[in-house]
């Protein structure tokens, strides 16, 4: 069995040597470990230190691509690189390496597709009370919406298995911590969480420049993947919610109505029968996009299939890019007499 522990990195070079030293590379069930790097545009030393550390696989973005398009990138080429098992896990050195082997027992056991890593972020010295707060209700909301029990939803440390990297498509820029979740969730897929250890925090976090902005885009993920995967559910809650409020000035109308004072109150009657249609129209939206979330469906299991045939027959082999060759120096040409 082969695992593979990615290192998405932007600006790394302080923190990556001991990041890489902390991870185990002999462990009970596993065969062979390996380190894959994806330096994200970084601007200092980081691609040099790593290749001084001795890892055994890079990937260079040539601009900064973010977090999520980071942490793709690295599982495709986990899996062409015929990873077993893939653990994510971040270059600033926050979460202890040496909890490795305890991150992918379930799997090796096979009791899991999925394993993430739980900080006990209510435990954590440098996290402000806000910050706990604000990880409790985010974790709180991601359970809701994906029927798992994870306390640490945004936690980078996890593990995947072979089989879930396969299934999984990240396509959010940004979070792609809640929206591995959802999918997984909406899946069927079995996802656990194991307590973890924690470093001493090395530097304040790049992932996003305030709060609100956090909030911001970790919402708009969570409603379009929601979406993605429930539109009909949230369309005819919608579309009910709008007929609802319609009924109820028709009903005003028609009471005064019956009181001989209808004429007077025509307001009510066309504000509520343009509600009425408005919810009509959210229910006919609701059935077309749960069509298309069966045809996403399809598309899904079609995807998943060509990724496995090109694993099996090599042609989605990971191959490093390597830098062009200098071009072959000009010769001189000579002119060959011909002979008399």
């Amino acid at each position: 069995m082969k695992l593979i522990v990615q290192i998405p990195c932007y600006n790394e070079e302080q923190t990556l040597p001991q990041t890489v030293a902390d991870i185990p590379r002999h462990i009970p069930g596993i065969d062979q470990v390996e380190i894959l790097i994806i330096d994200d545009g970084s601007t200092d030393r980081t691609v040099e230190v790593a290749r001084g550390l001795g890892v055994d696989h890079i990937i260079c973005n040539r601009n900064n691509r973010g977090l999520a398009r980071s942490f793709r990138s690295g599982l495709d080429a986990s899996l062409a690189l015929g990873a077993d098992i893939v653990v994510n896990t971040d270059g600033d050195n926050q979460y202890c390496g040496l909890d490795i082997p305890k991150l992918i027992q379930p799997i090796v056991d096979g009791r899991a597709d999925i394993v993430v890593g739980d900080r006990r972020t209510d435990q954590q010295a440098h996290f402000s009370w806000g910050k706990k707060q604000l990880q409790r209700l985010g974790s709180a909301v991601v359970r809701g919406l994906s029927e798992l029990d994870i306390p640490d939803a945004v936690s980078g440390f996890r593990a995947i298995s072979r089989d879930a990297a396969l299934a999984i498509n990240i396509i959010s820029p940004f979070s792609y911590t809640v929206e591995m979740l959802i999918q997984a969730g909406k899946k069927h897929m079995a996802v656990v969480s194991v307590p973890v250890r924690t470093n001493p925090k090395t530097r304040d976090s790049r992932l996003f420049r305030s709060i609100p902005k956090f909030i911001e885009r970790s919402v708009t993920t969570m409603i379009r993947m929601y979406l993605m995967y429930q539109p009909l559910r949230v369309f005819l809650v919608l579309g009910l919610i709008l007929s609802t409020i319609g009924i109820i000035p028709i009903l005003r109308w028609f009471l005064f109505y019956l009181d001989g004072a209808g004429a007077g109150n025509l307001h009510s009657l066309i504000l509520g029968a343009t509600f009425l249609i408005i919810g009509f129209l959210t229910f006919t939206i609701a059935l077309v996009a749960d069509l298309i979330n069966f045809n996403r469906h399809l598309i899904e299991m079609s995807l998943e299939r060509v990724r496995r045939l090109e694993l099996s027959n090599g042609s989605g082999l990971y191959r490093p890019k390597d830098p062009p060759a200098p071009p072959p120096a000009t010769l001189p040409l000579r002119r060959r007499r011909s002979a008399e």
